[in-house]
Order: structure tokens, then C-alpha cells, then sequence
């Protein structure tokens, strides 16, 4: 899964439940899975390889080269434990996927999830034994995942299967450009992506609005629990941090307009006014694409889109500019009219083929008599197949925008060490309130076990008293029992809470509880079947 320096990892699961490269696509499947009592030891082995075919083609990003290989070492250090899974004492939090610094496009459209799907993809995940949360953050450039496994490595296990599963692509083909954190790294890296810090184009704000949106999202999937909602709050303060904080936003540009910048620079004459323009789709980067577009001077854009209601949103959004709205059956005569066309629809198929573009008639002489298409859409909505026509068409996706944004990178790397500073404050309290919950099971089994003390010691009481005793006598003689024990019991209990938000306050709970645990012989069997009885 991860390659530094010549080293491939191969993650818990290689040869289990293997995947074949036939498998179904997620869209249309259904994965059904029962949660059964994890006793079973699963001894897991690491193989590494020294060779690997097209490996030193992917390129990861330093902090991803580090984080991946703290996560492998620690798989790799866990093989020595007898016992590994009763060893862990609290679930991991696990980030997993494909980004597009390091996958090709060809594979990340096979893994994106539209944002109908992501309930489904989540309850889908949740099912599995080692799996308690899940989230899916799924755009044109990245598709990630990420998990609360009560299992470290058998959740790494369950996740590839599940990709394997719902791409359609076998381990062996997804492993090289997946990237795999864990519990601080995981957390950290979903914080940068909030922030803008690792988007193709640095400071960009619509990844925060998806973050967002994942946030929204899952507030109606059981499977995005506590952990995951609080990290997600956290990451979403972080993004807002870093914009208001920092100048990484200033004269910032989007996947749209990159796209937009993109097609002026490939224009013989470096201008909109002596080409046709087109775009496919009327959603938010249609919209954005217009409003660079006609920043460059573009007043003239054709849209296509299924229904005239939305495109026509535009026409009131953007009176300078003069549209000609279009519905999808006119796909073809509308790209026989075109000469520049942007493709940002929300299509997960193949719209256009060289096939249906042979045999149009030459772009003007304006433009060269060469068709540019600009597919901003994951998946694609135009074939590769279309730069086969190397003298009258071509198509640039999403991978060949990095040509536009390098220089934007260099000039916001200031502002980008100051976004760290601040995203590492909030990492501190993410973890601090993360470190709250865990005296959670503590407290419960404190209280259990004062209870089963009080009504065993109860039921004695009343044997040795005999029948003689009165429902009122009864009573009062059993709330004494309990108050005694409510009183005794206050003083650990408020020891045991604190403010999420001081880590200094956590640290000191943290002591408590492990102190209370060793006082009281609260075993971890006797916290985990509180914690269970409290899920």
C-alpha cells in the first residue's frame, strides 16, 4: 500500500477474502456483513517486496511518505504481540484512500462515491465486525475514507476489502496509490484537507464547503458516531482558522478556475472572444466556471444541462453574461457548434467518445480548428480515446490542471507554515476532547460495580432482618444504601470529568482514572462490557 524508497507494505488481509478484479462497481451492489464476537486471534504477517511494476511512477507527498510509514512500522511492530487485538486499549481512527497527488484519475473515478451514495457507503462499512464509524469524503480530487475501528489492523483488512469491492479493482492495483494514517497522522491530515493545505490548488475554499458537507451528511448515518462527529467539527473550526487567520485564501483559485485559466493558455490568440463555448453540466463548478470565465472576458457560454430550471439560474446570476440554454438531447449538434467545451456535469458515465467526435467538422480557424475539451468531472465524462484525434481534438482532465497551479503552490508556502501553527492547536484540542471520552467506560464500571456491592450487601441485610420489616422500612433502610454509595462515589466521579477542551485538565483526568482503575480493580474486561452496554 504505501512505497517509500524501494519498500512495499502489504496490509493485514493479503490473501484473505480475495477480491477478484470482476467484482461489481459500488453503485448497484449491496455488501451484507454480520457483526459476530471477535475472539478469534488473527495472526498477521508482513511480506515486503523490493520490486514492484510501475511503483517509482507514483509520486507521494513527503507528509504522506512519513505518516504511511509510521502506520506500516507500527503494523509491523504489532506482530510481535502475543495478544495483539485484547492489547489495544481504544479504538483507532483510521484515514484511507486515493488523492490526486499520487492516482491517476482512471482509477480515482472508479472509487468516487456521488454524495446520494455516502449513507449507503457508511452503513456498508459500519457492518463490518471491526468497524464501529465511518465517513466518506469523495470530490474530483481525492476519495477518502475515514474509520473508527475498534481493531487496528483488522480494520485496515475490512476497509481494502471494501474498496476492492466497490471499485471493481483488485488490492494489487489499488495498494501503490493509497495512502494509509493512523489515530494523530489520520486526524492531522483531515485538518490540512480542511484547511486547503493539501488541495491541488493550495487555499481553495470548496473543499471546506465538502467537508462540510460530509458533516451534514452524516448526521443522518448511525455510522457517523461520536468520534467522527467531533473530528469533523473540529476540522471544519480548523478550515474557517485558517482562512480568517492567514492570507492562504487570498486571490485563491478553484479546480474551475484553473480549468478556466487552463483552456485561455491552450488559445492561439489567449482569448475567449474568437471561441464557441461550452459547458456541460449547470451545477456549483458550472457555475463557478462561468464566473471566471466571464472574469476573463468570456460573454458569450452555451449550457447544456438535463433540466432548463437550474441552468437557468445562471442567466440571473450573471446578467453580463448572454447564454444559450440546452437541454442533453442536444449534446452532439451542440459540440459540432462548439470550440471550447467544459465538461462538469454530475454524469457517472461516458458522454462523449472519439467515435462521436470523428466525424464533426474542424473547430474554427480561430482556435487552430482544434476541439479542446476540458473535463473537470470525476468520473469522466469524456474518453481518453478523444486525443487519438490528434489534429482536431483534445482533452485535458483534471491531472493536467497541476501545469496552472504549481506557481499558485510556491507563492502560498508562507502562508501555509502559518496555517500549520494554527491547525496544530486544534489538533491538541481534538485530542484533548478525544482523550475525555475515554474515562467514559471508567465511570460506568465504577458505578457497576458500587451498584452490585450495594444490592448484594442489601439482599444480606434484609435476609438477617427477616420478614419483620415494613415497605416503608424497606424502602428508606434501600435509600440509604444508595445515598451512602451516591456520596462516596461523588468525589472519583468528579475526578473523572473534565472540560474537553483544557488538555492540561484531560492529562490530569487521565491520571485519575488510571489511579481509580488500580484502587477499585477495574479490569479492562469489566470497562469494556460497560462500554459495550453503553453502545
Amino acid at each position: 500500500m504505501v512505497h517509500t524508497s524501494g519498500l512495499q507494505g502489504r496490509l493485514p488481509g493479503c490473501g484473505c477474502h480475495g477480491t477478484p478484479v470482476g467484482c461489481k462497481p459500488f453503485r448497484g451492489t449491496q455488501l451484507h456483513y454480520h457483526k459476530t464476537p471477535a475472539s478469534n486471534r488473527v495472526d498477521v504477517q508482513i511480506h515486503c517486496a523490493t520490486s514492484v511494476s510501475n511503483v517509482s511512477n507514483v509520486k507521494l507527498p513527503a507528509t504522506h511518505k512519513e505518516a504511511s510509514q509510521r502506520a506500516l512500522d507500527q503494523l509491523r511492530a504489532s506482530s510481535s504481540i502475543v495478544n495483539r487485538y485484547a492489547m489495544e486499549k481504544k479504538s483507532s481512527i483510521i484515514a484511507i484512500g486515493l488523492t490526486i497527488h499520487n492516482t491517476p484519475v482512471e482509477i480515482r473515478e472508479k472509487l468516487a462515491i456521488p454524495e446520494a451514495e455516502w449513507p449507503r457507503a457508511i452503513e456498508e462499512l459500519c457492518a463490518f465486525p471491526h468497524i464501529e464509524e465511518a465517513a466518506v469524503l469523495s470530490t474530483c480530487n481525492r476519495m477518502e475514507l475515514y474509520v473508527v475501528a475498534v481493531s487496528w489492523h483488522r480494520g485496515v483488512r475490512e476497509i481494502e476489502e471494501w474498496m476492492s469491492h466497490s471499485s471493481g479493482l483488485s488490492l494489487a492495483e489499488l495498494r501503490p496509490h493509497m495512502f494509509l494514517l493512523r489515530d494523530r497522522d489520520a486526524t492531522g491530515h483531515l485538518l490540512k484537507v480542511a484547511g486547503g493545505l493539501d488541495s491541488l490548488v493550495m487555499g481553495e475554499g470548496q473543499i471546506l464547503a465538502q467537508v462540510k458537507q460530509v458533516y451534514k451528511v452524516g448526521q443522518n448515518s448511525t455510522g457517523f458516531g461520536r468520534h467522527l462527529n467531533g473530528l469533523f467539527k473540529q476540522a471544519i473550526t480548523a478550515g474557517k482558522r485558517v482562512r480568517a487567520e492567514t492570507s492562504i485564501s487570498s486571490g485563491a483559485v478553484s479546480v474551475s478556475s484553473a480549468a478556466a485559466e487552463l483552456a485561455q493558455l491552450k488559445l492561439p490568440s489567449r482569448s475567449f472572444s474568437d471561441a464557441k463555448v461550452c459547458i456541460i453540466g449547470a451545477g456549483k463548478m458550472s457555475r463557478l466556471l462561468v464566473k471566471h470565465l466571464a472574469s476573463k472576458g468570456c460573454t458569450d457560454v452555451m449550457v447544456l444541462n438535463r433540466s432548463r430550471p437550474r441552468a437557468e439560474a445562471l442567466v440571473e446570476e450573471f446578467p453580463e453574461v448572454s447564454f444559450d440554454i440546452r437541454l442533453m438531447d442536444q449534446l452532439m449538434p451542440s459540440i459540432q457548434q462548439s470550440d471550447i467545451i467544459f465538461a462538469a456535469s454530475g454524469s457517472e458515465a461516458i458522454l462523449l467518445r472519439a467515435a462521436d467526435i470523428a466525424s464533426m467538422p474542424a473547430a474554427s480557424e480561430a482556435v487552430g480548428g482544434m476541439r479542446r475539451f476540458f473535463d473537470i468531472s470525476v468520473p469522466r465524462n469524456v474518453a481518453s480515446d478523444v486525443n487519438t484525434l490528434e489534429t482536431s481534438a483534445h482533452v485535458y482532465n483534471v491531472d493536467d490542471l497541476k501545469e496552472v497551479v504549481s506557481a499558485n503552490k510556491e507563492a502560498r508556502q508562507q502562508a501555509a507554515q502559518e496555517a500549520e501553527v494554527l491547525l496544530k492547536d486544534e489538533q491538541l484540542a481534538f485530542e484533548a476532547w478525544r482523550d475525555s471520552l475515554a474515562t467514559v467506560p471508567t465511570i460506568k464500571a465504577l458505578r457497576g460495580k458500587a451498584e452490585s456491592i450495594r444490592s448484594s450487601e442489601l439482599e444480606k441485610a434484609f435476609g438477617k432482618l427477616g420478614d419483620g420489616l415494613t415497605k416503608k422500612q424497606m424502602r428508606a433502610v434501600e435509600d440509604l444504601s444508595r445515598n451512602i454509595v451516591n456520596k462516596l462515589l461523588h468525589g472519583p466521579m468528579t475526578a473523572l470529568r473534565c472540560d474537553g477542551n483544557d488538555a492540561a485538565a484531560v492529562g490530569e483526568t487521565l491520571a485519575n482514572m488510571e489511579a481509580l482503575e488500580r484502587m477499585f480493580e477495574l479490569s479492562r474486561l469489566e470497562i469494556a462490557a460497560s462500554a459495550a452496554l453503553r453502545k
